[in-house]
């Protein structure tokens, strides 16, 4: 160490970078103690790089919170090394920037740690936080403001400056939840547009009404902090509910260009990385294994991200832990090569509090979003899932415009795994493949797009509702495997096409599936052991072309048939191919109601036509022509009228 005198000095010695002349008897003295000078001090003289080393910390042995402090309050300092495994028994707040920690990989212990205060998930060893100033701003929206907009409505432009940071937050909107804002984020004024407008460096996600109202806050963040290479132990043997006892090693709030990377963390209780108001952020090659809680709320994850924007959470790993990345109310965020096992609890999971523009790539472990509960809102739009592994999926709340492509989903021995559950709000599924069922509900009406699912393959089990009574908007199947078909319910009223799909009953006498949907298109693609029944209370029409082909049996014994009679069912069959197993299965049974029948260019083998005189009263009418009927016993048909035709134009063998 470098050291050089300074006379004038009476700063208080630190064992590092100020150090007092010894006392009489050669040892040191501290300020003010007998045979100390009043002034005069050695002071390190160094870089800007130091390391705990030059502070006598060669491990464990003694705390190595007094050196922190020391480094982190001289602003000369812009990096902090460590080389040797350390022990904190406090816990800090920092409100610098522009400095980097570097733990080399070495153990941090925190045995004797003061008590956290209580359901503080902030009170972590390194805790950076941003000034809050007395600066605010209400602002009224005059008018709407749209979805991607990034400019501003404000009193006077002039309270603000370019450059300058602001914590931005709407009220929550009438007769809503306590907690449902859709705006909570630090943004950066970039532009001065006019008197009463400005733009800030974030679009946002949601439409908003006039009348609104924006509190703005200015904020001078942190920033460029950085934490690097550490393995964290937590205080061991914490009880599951015990939120000051236990440790974690990091958070910041308020926080801009802050990074953070290579830290394994065993047995932490609140979050390894903890995040609220930041924005421009990487964490990256991050572990947590074996947290000290998994259901106390907030307790065990890896990261948590609140009021965020831009970050990027990549190469990260959990083991038994309860989230490895969960987005609270952020935006624009990505989250790549990150796998959680023992994942029970959902590592990767959105609050449902507005979150929007999310993007997850090449990850593995339990998917849940939007599920926190309607004071939040219940609501997220726009995220993306690629390339996905997991043991269930689960984005069933008002979560708008979905896109999942290429996600495999195995079921374990958790109850309900193996399923993929979506929102039909503009949810797109393509390339997926679930061990159980599809399920399909409908909380929000926000979407422009159609909700598809196409080259996918699903189990469905006894029973299954496919898709539930809540869905009023179009759902497409496109190229779809649905295989385990036991009395699968599509329960939905809005139009349901299904093209090309390969639908697959569980046994030869699995109950056929039925149908609520007003209009239902089938294109092509075959039914096997399974057949469709429509059976809503309100007039419904059902579609088949393209060569759409059923076979096997089914335990109604017939692949078309309608129940309830007060109501009017139209039947379209163009091209359609039927090949029954045996005698006693009906192409189409009909025994009443108001039945709209017309069968072109069809084919029919073996089996029977069923179409009872009574289907065809009143204002049905029938029309079957252009057929071939190969092996059918036609058991019951009206007779001929001037709504009835079925004997000329076509071919009985």
């Amino acid at each position: 160490m470098l050291t050089r005198w300074d006379a004038a000095a009476t700063a208080a010695p630190n064992g590092g970078t100020v150090l007092a002349p010894a006392a009489p008897g050669g040892k040191p003295a501290g300020k003010g103690k007998p045979g100390t000078p009043g002034k005069g001090r050695w002071r390190m003289v160094h870089e800007g790089v130091l390391d705990f080393r030059q502070f006598g910390l060669f491990g464990t042995s003694a705390p190595a919170d007094a050196a922190l402090d020391a480094m982190m309050a001289d602003p000369a300092v812009h990096r902090i090394e460590a080389h040797t495994d350390l022990n904190f028994v406090k816990r800090h707040t920092f409100t610098r920037s522009r400095i980097e920690l570097d733990f080399g990989g070495n153990r941090v212990t925190t045995t004797g740690i003061e008590k956290n205060a209580y359901n503080n998930p902030f009170g972590a060893v390194l805790y950076f936080l941003g000034k809050v100033t007395g600066t605010t701003v209400k602002s009224k929206l005059s008018a709407a403001m749209p979805d991607l907009a990034d400019i501003f409505e404000v009193p006077d432009a002039k309270a603000f400056a370019l450059g300058q940071w602001w914590s931005v937050e709407i009220d929550a909107a009438p007769g809503t939840g306590l907690y449902e804002k859709e705006v909570q984020k630090l943004v950066q004024v970039t532009e001065i547009v006019d008197g009463t407008h400005i733009r800030v460096n974030y679009k946002i996600g949601w439409d908003l009404a006039a009348g609104r109202t924006f509190t703005w806050t200015r904020i001078e963040p942190v920033e460029r902090v950085h934490v690097r290479n550490m393995v964290f132990e937590g205080v061991p043997d914490v009880a599951d509910d015990d939120t000051e006892t236990g440790s974690h090693p990091l958070a910041y709030e308020y926080a801009v260009s802050c990074d953070v990377s290579g830290i394994d963390a065993t047995g932490t209780f609140w979050p390894v990385v903890m995040r609220r108001w930041c924005t421009y952020f990487h964490t990256s090659a991050c572990q947590l294994k074996n947290p000290a809680s998994v259901t106390y709320g907030g307790a065990g994850y890896l990261t948590q991200q609140i009021y965020c924007l831009y970050g990027h959470v990549e190469d990260c790993h959990v083991a038994n832990a309860r989230h490895l990345n969960d987005w609270t109310a952020s935006a624009y965020g990505y989250v790549t090569n990150c796998h959680g096992d023992g994942d029970d609890q959902g590592p990767f999971v959105t609050h449902g509090q507005f979150e929007h523009d999310l993007t997850f790539t090449g990850n593995s472990g339990l998917m849940t979003f939007a599920n926190s509960g309607a004071a939040w809102g219940g609501a997220a739009k726009r995220v993306t899932v690629r390339r996905h592994a997991c043991s269930w999926f689960v984005a069933r709340t008002n979560v708008t415009d979905l896109t999942l492509e290429d996600m495999l989903v195995i079921g374990n021995a958790q109850a309900g795994s193996g399923m993929i559950w979506v929102n039909a709000d503009g949810a797109q599924l393509r390339g997926c493949v679930a061990s159980g069922p599809l399920v399909v509900s409908q909380s929000s009406h926000r979407s422009q797009r159609p909700t598809v699912i196409a080259d996918s393959a699903f189990t469905q089990g006894k029973a299954s509702e496919v898709t539930a009574a809540t869905v009023t908007s179009d759902v497409h199947l496109l190229r779809v495997t649905l295989k385990g078909l036991d009395g699968a319910q599509f329960n939905g009223t809005g139009n349901l096409v299904l093209d090309h799909c390969a639908f697959t009953g569980a046994t030869a006498g699995a109950a056929p599936s039925t149908l609520a949907h007003a209009d239902t298109a089938v294109h092509g693609g075959t039914f096997t052991d399974t057949g469709l029944t429509l059976a809503a209370a309100k007039d419904q029409r059902l579609w088949i072309d393209g060569g759409a082909r059923f076979t096997g049996g089914n335990s109604a014994a017939a692949y078309l048939a309608r129940s309830t009679a007060g109501r009017t069912v139209s039947w379209q069959l163009d091209g359609a191919d039927f090949r029954a197993s045996d005698a006693k299965t009906a192409h189409i049974l009909l025994t009443d109601g108001v039945n709209h029948y017309r069968a072109t260019g069809s084919a029919f083998t073996g089996g029977r036509l069923h179409l009872a005189a009574a289907a065809f009263a009143g204002d049905s009418h029938l029309l079957h022509t252009g057929c071939t009927e190969d092996g059918v016993t036609r058991t019951a048909m009206p007779a001929e009228s001037a709504r009835v035709r079925h004997t000329a134009n076509n071919l009985l063998v």
